[in-house]
């Protein structure tokens, strides 16, 4: 599983296949808007497809390629995947690195009652929740 540090940039190695978006266990943003409102997406796309206030992450990709950045946006968004501390008044600054993997060893679960506890429950909501989960993780 992979915790996503750049909306823009993860946003893109989702459109270009190199993640795989159930592999996605969060992206945490530095954004403040909603993939459904027009508007707002009109913004973020500008920011990121051309030269606007934002780093344009999205620069190299035709016009016609928008609505896929916008439906990966939508399922990050519904799946409850994107993760906004910037809605609460937190504001992170951009890391040069942006995806974290994630994982427990078998050795911490068996010394920590209480780790183990709670990757059982992850999992459970893993599951439940439609996330893709590593076998060799479990």
């Amino acid at each position: 599983m992979k915790i996503g540090l750049s909306y823009s940039r993860c946003v893109r190695d989702i459109v270009d296949g190199t993640v795989d978006i159930d592999d996605v266990l969060l992206v945490i943003a530095r954004t403040d808007f909603d993939p459904h409102d027009d508007k707002q997406w009109s913004d973020i796309w500008a920011g990121y497809h051309e030269y606007g206030l934002s780093n344009p992450e999205w620069a190299n990709y035709p016009p016609e390629d928008e609505d896929q950045f916008r439906s990966v946006s939508i399922e990050l968004w519904e799946s409850g995947k994107l993760h906004q501390p910037r809605k609460f008044g937190a504001h992170a600054r951009r890391m040069p690195y942006y995806w974290l993997e994630t994982g427990l060893p078998d050795n911490e679960l068996e010394r920590f009652p209480a780790v183990k506890l709670a990757w059982d429950h992850f999992q459970t909501v893993a599951g439940l929740s439609g996330v893709k989960l590593n076998k060799e993780a479990q």
